[in-house]
């Protein structure tokens, strides 16, 4: 039997898509989404996998211990941004993108 995978960043994009002001537009090649001139989230493919990007203050130290655990599917950058790394097979958690989502949501306004 062949397993059904499905595009794991259809739900984030939606949920990104659905934020009072939300632009969404490319950078370089990946999606990005904007509020007024402040990005907050991008989205793409990138070795084979997927790359999600999140800006995040509260949330930077889950994201510290993450990328600490698990080096090949999160990396903390020396700014705000985190990125997230996943597959159809290991998405990244629903809870844990909601969350940062609407984290890096609120500091772009």
């Amino acid at each position: 039997m062949v397993k059904s995978t499905t595009d794991p960043t259809e739900a984030m994009c939606e949920k990104a898509r659905g934020f009072d002001g939300c632009v969404e537009g490319t950078s370089c090649t990946q999606t990005s989404f904007k509020r007024g001139k402040k990005a907050f989230f991008y989205i793409g493919m990138q070795g084979g996998r997927y790359k999600a990007m999140f800006k995040l203050e509260k949330s930077r130290g889950e994201a510290e211990e993450r990328a600490s655990r698990e080096p090949d599917r999160y990396e903390v950058g020396s700014t705000a941004w985190v990125t997230a790394r996943f597959t159809a097979e290991k998405p990244m958690p629903k809870r844990l993108w909601e969350k940062w989502l609407k984290e890096s949501y609120a500091l772009s306004g």
